[in-house]
């Protein structure tokens, strides 16, 4: 970083203008010479051992300041000058990607150790998120780096250092890694089912949450075995759990079994499945859905929050969207019935009955659109896609005002 020497003139007008700032000169003076890429190396030196702390930091940050330089100011008792030391640092690392290692040094690699371990978070973290992919540092400093109890030093090499091996990120997970840690190993690129499974055994919610989102990681069936046993009360995995690629029929089924509606019709969509086992899928669960109970005092908290939002104005396809996406199916039963003058015991036993076309009146006779029945069939009535009543058109309804009416009598209570 600029330790080569050179040959110049002592008699050069530069050369004698920054030599007597050095003696003589302003603040403003020295911090353009501090930071100056045409400053002699010693004149760098100099500074940086005899600067106030702007100066040293702007030295810091020089690309000509010498190695020797560089030494001095990484014990610098100033954060900001070794912050600055740091971000250069970082600057250069990508010329030893290129193998340009005697350009840079091994005593940069040395200063940047030493910076890997500083006492204060800000410059480790400076340290860390240069050096997070790189292949060129040392190994140990980025398992230093990695086991570093500050999230924002550790979390950028966890996530990406290709120099971390799978038992290194199993041993910082068994050693008892923080949440931050654990978060940021569950985003690696093609995370192995060994890491993967050390993961699950952690029982972080959000870590957890991270990996199942994470498509590129894989996971074991007997890991995903053991996550599915403890997904029913973190709702959090729901959708991530529900929308992994290649699930087996076997966790799909018992996915189905505790998971939203909506992510139950999303899911086999998603999985591609043919119409039977759909169907089988789809059953799982619409009978959980049957053989939920409901204390009284929370079906009428939700008749009350239907009540509420129908006061705000009549139910519109966009509250319904959101009702079916936020899993308030409650809600929305109390809503339909109020909307439509349909008991809400006889609205609940048509959104269960497998009927697309009855569904499909329902959602007519509360004057929205056929679009909204679609959506309603899928994701609330969990009615397989080879049985959906589809829009005429594009937008229709592919049925007459008047079967649809008769539809909705024969299966209602006066």
């Amino acid at each position: 970083m600029g330790a080569h020497k050179q040959r110049f003139d002592k008699s050069d007008p530069r050369y004698v203008r920054d030599r007597d700032a050095l003696e003589h000169g302003a603040d403003t003076e020295l911090k353009s010479i501090a930071a100056a890429a045409e400053t002699r190396p010693e004149m760098l030196y100099y500074l940086a051992e005899n600067g106030d702390t702007d100066v040293r930091a702007l030295v810091a940050g020089n690309a000509a300041a010498p190695s020797q330089a560089d030494d001095v100011l990484s014990q610098d008792s100033a954060e900001d000058v070794r912050a600055a030391l740091a971000m250069k640092i970082a600057r250069l690392l990508p010329e030893l990607e290129t193998g340009a290692r005697e350009k840079l040094g091994e005593k940069t690699l040395d200063i940047l150790e030493r910076l890997a371990g500083d006492e204060l978070p800000r410059v480790r973290a400076i340290v860390s998120e240069a050096v997070k992919q790189s292949r060129a540092v040392p190994p140990k400093m980025v398992r230093s780096l990695a086991e570093d109890v500050e999230a924002q030093v550790s979390a950028p090499v966890l996530q990406y250092s290709p120099l971390l091996s799978d038992q290194d990120l199993c041993e910082i997970i068994s050693a008892g890694a923080a949440s931050g840690q654990l978060n940021a190993i569950a985003q690696r690129a093609a995370l192995s089912g060994d890491v993967s499974h050390a993961l699950a055994a952690s029982l972080d919610t959000n870590a957890v949450a991270a990996l199942l989102e994470n498509d590129s990681a894989q996971i074991r069936e007997d890991t995903l075995d053991a996550l599915i046993d403890q997904a029913p009360a973190q709702e959090t995995w729901h959708k991530p759990l529900a929308m992994r690629e290649n699930l087996s029929l076997r966790a799909m089924k018992r996915i189905a079994g505790f998971v939203a509606s909506v992510l139950v019709g999303d899911m086999v969509e998603r999985q591609g499945l043919e119409a039977a086992i759909a169907e089988d899928v789809l059953a799982i669960a619409r009978e959980a859905i049957a053989a939920e109970s409901i204390d009284e005092d929370v079906d009428a908290q939700w008749q009350a929050e239907a009540a509420a939002l129908l006061d705000r104005g009549p139910l519109t396809d966009a509250v319904v969207r959101d009702l079916v996406k936020d899993n308030k199916r409650g809600v929305l039963i109390h809503a339909l019935a109020a909307q439509t003058d349909i008991g809400a015991r006889d609205v609940k036993a048509i959104l269960s009955s497998k009927d697309a076309k009855l569904v499909t009146s329902l959602v007519w006779k509360a004057d929205l659109s056929m679009r909204t029945a679609v959506n309603v069939q899928r994701a609330v009535a969990l009615i397989n896609a080879d049985a959906l009543v589809l829009a005429r058109e594009g937008f229709d309804y592919p049925i007459t005002e008047g079967d649809m009416e008769w539809l909705l009598a024969s299966h209602t209570s006066d």
